[in-house]
């Protein structure tokens, strides 16, 4: 009988040493930190804008870095070489999730998993590009935003002809590298064949391309510039972009309004930022256990026209922007 008691107290204090470990184990599984994989063809600087909005998105959701969340950044630096090597890095990295920025990052993941889901923050054409069966039905691993860039080129004629009525000829500056170049032309034209607008499609392939196109624009008489596609070593040159548009004087519209931001005439296209800030839900969702295949890949559901007063002013053509547009002094 007096062996039993002291067992008993044996007992008591195991379980009471036992009860706290489990509930210890049970708190770290709780609190688990996510790995997320970020993969970029432009530099860091290029797309801070960009980046902002996706971590205020996951911050609006309740992810702080550092805290149950790490961002794990890739960027090319322009070298779309690079991208295979980068993505294979985040595939060994084990990361939870892949978001990628552009059509050329997203291939890239693409070809470097099928088990790790990823989220493309814009892709210009998701079913074109083979990322995905279809917008409802993704399929796979991937799924995310698209950007709808194919179907701007109209809008923007129509503005243009809007600011220079007697619009006659539009030099196109494109980038023969980008999946979405092709398309685009071809938009464009269809679009200005209605406009009763001649294009010239001039390509840029790197940063040097770009005084020489606008040269060959005003050689060839053209009254303004329309960009609706570049490549990430042009698009990393907004500011040098809209200077040269300003001293050839020659009226630009560009499909970002990062490049009004950089001292550029005018834009009219997506916001981008809008798509970053909602690719932080489809990563929310993903991490909580829904499959890539079962989420529907969304389209832009906010446009922005904005004009550069500063740029307008020294613009040859009379420019009378009205007060709801959206404005950079």
């Amino acid at each position: 009988m007096n062996l039993i008691r002291p067992l008993s107290v044996v007992n008591v204090i195991l379980i009471t040493i036992v009860f706290p470990f489990c509930f210890s184990v049970e708190a770290q599984q709780s609190t688990k930190i996510a790995r997320i994989g970020y993969l970029s063809g432009a530099s860091p600087s290029a797309i801070a804008f960009r980046i902002e909005a996706f971590r205020e998105g996951l911050h609006e959701l309740g992810y702080v870095e550092g805290k149950n969340i790490v961002i794990e950044y890739r960027y090319a630096e322009r070298q779309p070489d690079r991208l295979p090597a980068l993505a294979a890095e985040l595939v060994h990295l084990k990361v939870d999730v892949i978001v990628s920025s552009g059509s050329g990052n997203t291939r890239a993941a693409k070809e470097a998993t099928s088990a790790i889901p990823i989220v493309m923050t814009q892709d210009n054409d998701p079913v074109g590009n083979g990322f995905v069966a279809s917008l409802a039905r993704p399929g796979g691993n991937l799924t995310g935003l698209a950007n709808l860039r194919l179907d701007l080129s109209g809008k923007q004629l129509e503005i243009l002809k809007e600011i220079i009525p007697k619009l006659s000829h539009v030099a196109f500056f494109g980038t023969s590298t980008d999946p979405a170049n092709g398309p685009s032309l071809k938009e464009t034209e269809l679009a200005a064949g209605k406009l009763g607008v001649k294009v010239q499609y001039l390509d840029v392939l790197s940063p040097k391309d770009i005084e020489m196109a606008f040269r060959a624009a005003g050689a060839a008489r053209a009254d303004a510039v329309l960009m609706l596609v570049a490549g990430p070593a042009v698009n990393s040159r907004r500011a040098e972009f809209a200077r040269v548009a300003i001293k050839s004087r020659l009226p630009a519209i560009y499909y970002q309004r990062a490049y009004v931001e950089a001292g550029g005439l005018m834009s009219y296209g997506v916001s981008v930022t809008d798509l970053d800030r909602r690719a932080a839900t489809y990563v929310d969702k993903i991490l909580k256990g829904a499959k890539p295949a079962d989420l529907p890949v969304e389209q832009p559901t906010k446009f922005e026209l904005v004009i550069n007063l500063k740029a307008a002013k020294q613009s040859i053509s009379p420019f009378r922007p009205t007060c709801s547009l959206a404005q950079i002094r």
